[in-house]
């Protein structure tokens, strides 16, 4: 039986990223349309010239582009941190340690509580246009706790990191090489099977290099791919460290030397920056615009998670990133979708071409630049993920 096909025409500005198929770094084309057949994209280019399909969807000349890539979230968890939130907005100065008050909520929940958790910020993403997410555990900290984070992520997306060096565990406070020993070793082992990612914390309160590098090493001989938080609250040595290894990133990116910046331009690491982890703990927000002018591959993502950016919206990062950032609407843009991509280590997503994956994102506007141009709007018109209508 052939698979059906649809035709989305009537498109009146469609961001692509592949300079190939139209204008510029985005790709842009207009009055376009494309055609999905199944889970993949079959063809784009001039309405005019669209091929038949089953089915017709008429965009009514609003604006179009991929569907967008959170490369860093925080997902899977428990409980609630609107005080600390609080205090912190009164004058309280932010640190990791908040971490462990979700790790004790985390650990008593019931496997069905996070799962449910975890399907409702999936959901609430997808309503706003990500249609690719990154899942990381770290609220465990336990060796049951961290492989059941997996488990439980795995349900939702391939793209599961075992961030089991998150914070040094609590029973571990007064033996963080006890930690470090357990995360690259029993806990490890029950992870593994269940990730394609290692991340570590490299930031005073969490782990210094050496720990960070103990870990990202332990995780590469069992397969995993690391990334890495680095530069979040200081200067640290987590972006060489990154680059070093050959991370697919490095997040956070705050604080950065020169050196760290020309090691991202020189590498294959993306510089991948969370402006809702500055706006939510009123930190000094990285600079896009020094990277992008130093050639590094930028991607933004929204850092979800409970303590330090309870915020699921790829587009209000994309609006922070313009007007706090340096970057430009067409670039933020397209680190918050082939930039994220990249982040992954995917090619058949952050793009419309054929052959990629079918993920649309329709807006309720003329043009991609409204993300940046309407903050707060919800502009979110239409979604396809994987060829299948969600929104």
């Amino acid at each position: 039986m052939s698979t059906r096909t649809t035709l989305i025409t009537g498109i009146g500005s469609l961001v692509t990223n592949d300079p190939g198929q139209g204008a510029g770094p985005l790709g842009l084309l207009t009055d376009a349309a494309v055609v999905v057949e199944g889970a993949t994209v079959a063809w784009v280019g001039p309405a005019a010239q669209a091929p038949a399909a089953d089915e017709r969807f008429d965009a009514g000349g609003r604006a179009a582009l991929p569907g967008f890539v959170d490369s860093h979230a925080h997902l899977v968890f428990a409980g609630d941190r609107t005080a600390e939130f609080n205090a912190r907005m009164s004058g309280q100065a932010y640190t990791a340690g908040g971490i462990r008050t979700t790790v004790a909520a985390t650990r008593a929940a019931s496997d069905a509580e996070l799962d449910a958790n975890l399907a409702r910020f999936v959901r609430e993403a997808v309503r706003q246009g990500t249609t690719t997410v990154e899942c990381k555990s770290g609220y465990g900290l336990t060796v049951e706790d961290e492989a059941r984070a997996l488990r439980i992520a795995a349900r939702h997306t391939p793209e599961t990191t075992y961030l089991g060096a998150h914070v040094v565990a609590p029973e571990y406070a007064e033996d963080p090489a006890g930690y470090v020993d357990l995360v690259t070793g029993e806990m490890l082992d029950a992870c593994a099977p269940h990730a394609r990612w290692v991340d570590v914390f490299c930031e005073k309160g969490a782990f210094d290099g050496d720990q960070a590098r103990a870990v990202l090493t332990a995780g590469i001989e069992r397969g995993l791919t690391p990334r890495v938080h680095a530069n979040q609250l200081s200067y640290g040595p987590g972006v060489q460290l990154a680059v070093e290894l050959g991370a697919a990133s490095a997040d956070h990116c705050t604080h950065l030397t020169d050196e760290d910046v020309a090691a991202l331009a020189g590498s294959a690491t993306v510089a991948t920056l969370l402006p809702g982890a500055e706006f939510s703990t009123r930190a000094e927000y990285p600079s896009g615009r020094r990277l992008l002018d130093a050639g590094a591959v930028v991607a933004l993502s929204t850092d979800c998670n409970p303590g330090s950016s309870f915020t699921s919206s790829m587009a209000f990062c994309i609006a922070v990133a313009v007007r706090e950032m340096g970057m430009t609407p067409d670039e933020a843009v397209r680190a918050a979708t082939l930039g994220g991509a990249q982040a992954l280590r995917r090619s058949d997503v952050g793009v419309v071409a054929p052959g990629a994956r079918a993920d649309l994102l329709l807006l309720d506007a003329p043009s991609h630049v409204h993300l940046a141009y309407r903050p707060g709007v919800p502009l979110t018109a239409a979604v396809w993920r994987a060829g299948v209508r969600e929104v």
